[in-house]
């Protein structure tokens, strides 16, 4: 009898197996929805309509981006979750919604572990600290010094709760021991502005979002958070050679589909997105937004997913951070 059922469920294996390669040969046939969870015009819109695009001149099927911003990005990242698993509904992921989102709210309706199968990374951006030109810092080891002499006279800038510029400065204030004041703003315009401003001497924020400001010498480029220096600022130091080796950091895009989509599918998916990533247009386009192409096999994508979500919850629970 125990033979028996080996054969049975050999065969069943094999059966689904084949279901799935015949799924994909016929793969795509009909249009694919884009969930990007957040509203038109930000980074994980840009990278996601740029992958839509693509797709949709190499299978000529409609790619449909379907923003769906609210709750932090938890509103569209649970509609995916909840998606049939046939991978025509795709989910623009990011570091925030997956991986930091889990220990901010209470409860989230979806879990970036089981409920998901990802496909590939897309891109990976570092964030950088800048200062106003009035901060009396010019280095990390200046600041450091400032704010442990006057504690909680600093302020920094956040594009809201949670956010990877928010985590990151919790970061740094953590491993270098300083009380820096948190002033959450909703959104990044309006962060920016008052940063520019002077309302506020600092804040961590994408490259791309940054840099015009330092070439015009409207901000300061402090520090880094990768581990290595950008190309467009090359006197500018990583936080590891600051002194700050933990502090290293990067914001995350990739794409996922529902648990349970077939292999093939996903493989068929994984192509794509890794030759999209590389076609020289793409690249060029995403670079001068401070984005850096990066793509990934599944497994390895699901692994930064793991380490990341223990990484950003040592961070939100030494912040103290809550999204309710």
């Amino acid at each position: 009898m125990r033979a028996i059922r080996y054969i049975h469920l050999a065969a069943l294996l094999a059966s689904a197996a084949f279901a799935g390669e015949a799924l994909a040969q016929n793969y795509p046939n009909k249009p694919i929805r884009m969930v990007v969870p957040f509203s038109p015009g930000g980074g994980v819109d840009l990278i996601g309509r740029a992958i839509a695009q693509k797709m949709q001149e190499a299978w000529g099927q409609p790619v449909i981006v379907d923003n769906r911003g609210g709750g932090g990005g938890n509103i569209g990242t649970d509609m995916v979750a909840k998606s049939p698993a046939d991978g025509y509904t795709l989910l623009m992921g990011y570091v925030g919604n997956l991986a930091i989102n889990p220990w901010l709210f209470r409860k989230l309706p979806y879990d970036s572990l089981k409920d998901f199968a990802p496909v590939s990374l897309t891109t990976t951006a570092p964030n950088l600290l800048v200062a106003h030109p009035s901060a009396p810092v010019t280095t990390v080891k200046d600041l450091v010094a400032l704010a442990k002499a006057k504690p909680g006279a600093l302020s920094y800038a956040s594009a809201g709760t949670g956010t990877v510029g928010h985590m990151v400065a919790e970061l740094f204030k953590s491993v270098a021991g300083t009380n820096i004041v948190h002033i959450p703003y909703k959104g990044n315009g309006t962060a920016v502005n008052d940063l520019l401003g002077g309302h506020v001497q600092l804040m961590f924020g994408a490259p791309g979002a940054m840099l015009p400001f330092v070439e015009a010498k409207r901000l300061k480029a402090i520090a880094i958070s990768s581990t290595k220096r950008l190309p467009e600022l090359p006197d500018t130091p990583t936080f590891a050679e600051a002194g700050f080796p933990k502090v290293e950091a990067s914001g995350w895009y990739g794409i996922l589909v529902p648990a349970q989509t077939p292999k093939a599918i996903i493989a068929a998916l994984n192509r794509e997105i890794v030759r999209i990533m590389n076609l020289p247009d793409v690249r060029e386009r995403l670079a001068a937004h401070g984005y850096t192409p990066t793509t990934s096999t599944p497994e390895e994508f699901a692994q930064l997913i793991e380490s990341d979500l223990v990484k950003w919850r040592d961070v939100v629970k030494a912040s103290g951070a809550t999204a309710e």
